[in-house]
């Protein structure tokens, strides 16, 4: 599990241990599905101040003339949701995290992948059939859920899966993924198959989203008003809003209007009274808009229709599928999610929530949730340990090693990180290595530099992908405070003012960025 400190100093002093094999998680159910690797026990005061379940509310106003279910039985989401999670494109808000891999395989946290946040989502809301679809450097996701997740979730009589879909062509189709409705729409025979046995309703996912949310409020809410559509919204002031879609509802909170990132008067227009959603008077007054999230439940036979016969052509749900329901007379709801949620598809998003997590008074999202954890591969590792070193305000993934005299304050430091003597390691976000390395492999690289930072190096401010040799001498500061340069020859670049050290890279000794 990874280790979350405020302020530790530990001393050791034995050699770290060789290489490690992944294993399979075999998720039997939901309740079953206890990873020990994931999640440390806080104290009682701390879980409770870092839960971040949201109170995820909705209309409970259902029109007269639309046939509602009856949602009064718990139903068994895992018979009749089946989750669908878009990978998304090159990912190259992101880039060089996506150089090479998919925008969900990024590591997030200390152990974790971005995709473990929907996938976790999912398994603790009881919904264990998913599909990831990507078509860009899929190698390392799949190989992650592989491992991480068993092909076979659930019983004989309840099978569940957590499986890549990859851009392919075929004999009635030669082309890639337009967008992401054109990729489900290219997978539409398989997702027939799923409707036959049993599916009513499709989740439509993010993978570069970081929140966590009770899915079966979302999907219940969704057949109590027999929409068609139901949309995840976040209700937000009007300094973010400007930054979102948006949406304007009726009094029964089905959209009526759309507006992207308004501005001015347009922006003003899109305020709505959101305590139609369930959200509280106080609240709703200090966030009178609600931006879409990008979180859909669409019944089966309203996705086939829009996809296959209304808008054949339309290749993204958010700005051509969602408006053209609207247009051709669906009915597409609102629901209020009341909690933390972040896009972090970008560099800086991706960069601030991750640092805000070392810090347990201020961060927003935490791991450390018990009821609703996070999952993600077992690698028993070995512990990591520190010789002499000084940890602040920091989370330390699993197998690391930290050597004397050297200092982590605000830092992830991720699975495997080797950091030697007298370092400064500030802000920095350290995905670590993929694995131990062996001298003879070491000996292909100059000087043996082993994967990790090397003596007497400063860090600051920066994202170190996985699998970087960093050598000794080094200043990675920013010193002249540029804010974009591309440097891939040098193996970095610089985004947002936020130095991005590139997967596999080599930097010499004496390096001053």
């Amino acid at each position: 599990m990874a280790l979350h400190f405020s302020n530790t100093r530990a001393l050791s002093s034995n050699k770290a241990d060789n290489r490690s094999a992944p294993a399979i998680l075999n998720l039997s159910s939901r309740k079953t599905v206890l990873n020990t690797a994931n999640y440390a026990i806080l104290s009682k005061k701390s879980v409770k101040s870092d839960k971040v379940i949201a109170k995820a509310t909705s209309s409970s106003v259902t029109p007269k003339s639309t046939k509602s279910k009856d949602v009064s039985v718990k139903e068994d989401f895992s018979k009749t949701v089946l989750s669908i999670i878009l990978g998304g494109g090159a990912g190259t808000r992101l880039y060089p995290l996506t150089k090479k891999r998919a925008k969900p395989a990024v590591p997030l946290g200390a152990n974790y992948r971005l995709i473990d946040i929907p996938v976790s989502n999912c398994l603790n809301s009881d919904i264990n059939k998913i599909y990831c679809l990507t078509q860009f450097n899929s190698a390392s996701l799949n190989r992650h859920l592989s491992q991480a997740y068993s092909a076979t979730i659930g019983g004989h009589s309840n099978r569940g899966f957590v499986e890549v879909l990859a851009a392919s062509q075929s004999t009635q189709n030669k082309s890639w993924f337009q967008g992401t409705a054109d990729a489900v729409r290219q997978y539409m025979w398989l997702f027939d198959e799923a409707v036959q046995g049993g599916v009513e309703d499709f989740l439509i996912l993010s993978g570069d989203h970081l929140y966590r949310m009770d899915y079966g409020d979302f999907v219940a809410k969704h057949r109590e008003s027999g929409a068609a559509i139901t949309i995840a919204a976040l209700p937000c002031d009007e300094k973010r809003a400007s930054a979102f879609g948006l949406m304007k509802i009726d009094g029964t909170g089905q959209v009526v209007e759309f507006a992207e990132k308004p501005k001015g008067d347009a922006l003003k227009k899109m305020r709505v009274d959101t305590t139609i959603l369930g959200v509280d008077p106080k609240t709703a007054s200090e966030n009178p808009y609600i931006a879409s999230m990008g979180i859909y439940v669409m019944s089966a036979k309203a996705l086939k229709e829009l996809l296959m016969n209304r808008l054949p052509n339309a290749n993204d749900f958010g700005n051509e599928i969602i408006p053209g329901a609207k247009s051709a007379g669906f009915k597409v709801q609102a629901f209020a999610f009341e909690g933390y949620w972040e896009d972090i598809g970008t560099i800086e998003a991706f960069y601030n929530s991750n640092i805000a997590m070392s810090n347990p008074s201020s961060t927003q999202f935490s791991f450390y949730d018990k009821e609703a954890p996070i999952y993600t591969m077992s690698r028993f590792l070995p512990p990591s340990k520190f010789v002499d070193a000084t940890v602040k305000r920091s989370v330390i993934g699993d197998g690391c090693v930290i050597r004397a005299g050297t200092v982590v304050e605000d830092s992830i430091v991720g699975v495997r990180s080797l950091i030697g003597e007298n370092c400064r390691i500030e802000g920095v976000m350290m995905m670590g290595s993929d694995y131990y390395e062996t001298l003879e492999e070491c000996e292909y690289v100059p000087g043996c530099l082993p994967m990790g930072v090397g003596d007497n190096t400063h860090i600051r401010r920066a994202i170190i992908d996985k699998n970087a040799r960093i050598s000794s001498d080094c200043r990675i500061v920013n010193k002249e405070g540029v804010k974009e340069a591309n440097k891939e020859d040098k193996g970095y670049v610089i985004k947002d003012g936020i130095i991005v050290i590139i997967k596999d890279s080599y930097i010499p000794t004496g390096t001053i960025i």
